[in-house]
């Protein structure tokens, strides 16, 4: 079983060297869970859709759902404050120290060195993810019509989720109705 302290340790690590926020944590999540076995892939993929779709912010959504499936409520509560921790007392020693040195040409340089890094650690994981999905082809439909509606008809994702939720529903109400009475379902060619 993993202890508590472990996750603290790894959340807290995670926190610590994540910049960014929440999306550029998925490269270090995963490589820190995932590669220690603690979740497999599918497992991974899971609590990224719904932290994702959860209200709130991302990094601490992530965290309290690996918390939870690795050692439930406890896991939750250890694995997000361990990973909420570092960046609070970071952001505060910058606050503290920044006003000072926020128009040195050398931390204006820094901060836009660092911004390739960011774009990449969103962009890897990202292929990563559509790898393990296994999508099948109505899945790469949905993903290229939702790319294109966001990015060159600029589409509030919310819209987008909304009616992807009323179509699931719709499947699942469907597909509800196609069952039997004895539990099978009937087949359809779809």
């Amino acid at each position: 079983m993993i202890s508590l302290w472990q996750i603290f340790l790894v959340f807290g690590k995670i926190g610590a060297f994540t910049i960014g926020g929440g999306i550029p944590m998925i490269a270090a999540i995963k490589s820190e869970l995932v590669q220690r076995g603690w979740l497999g892939d599918e497992d991974f993929v899971d609590i990224i859709t719904l932290a994702q779709t959860a209200p709130g912010l991302f990094a601490v959504n992530i965290s309290i759902l690996t918390g939870h499936r690795l050692r439930g409520t406890k896991g939750s509560v250890v694995a997000t404050i361990a990973s909420c921790l570092p960046p609070f007392l970071i952001i505060l020693l910058v606050a503290m120290f920044f006003t000072s040195y926020k128009d040195n040409p050398y931390v204006i340089k820094a901060f836009k060195g660092i911004r390739p890094v960011v774009v990449a650690l969103i962009g890897v994981p990202m292929i990563d993810m559509l790898k393990a999905t296994k999508m099948r082809w109505w899945s790469w439909i949905v993903w290229i019509a939702s790319m294109a509606l966001v990015c060159l008809l600029s589409v509030s994702p919310i819209y987008i989720l909304i009616c992807v939720i009323v179509v699931a529903a719709f499947i699942s109400w469907y597909n509800g109705r196609q069952t039997t009475g004895n539990g099978q379902r009937t087949t359809h060619n779809s």
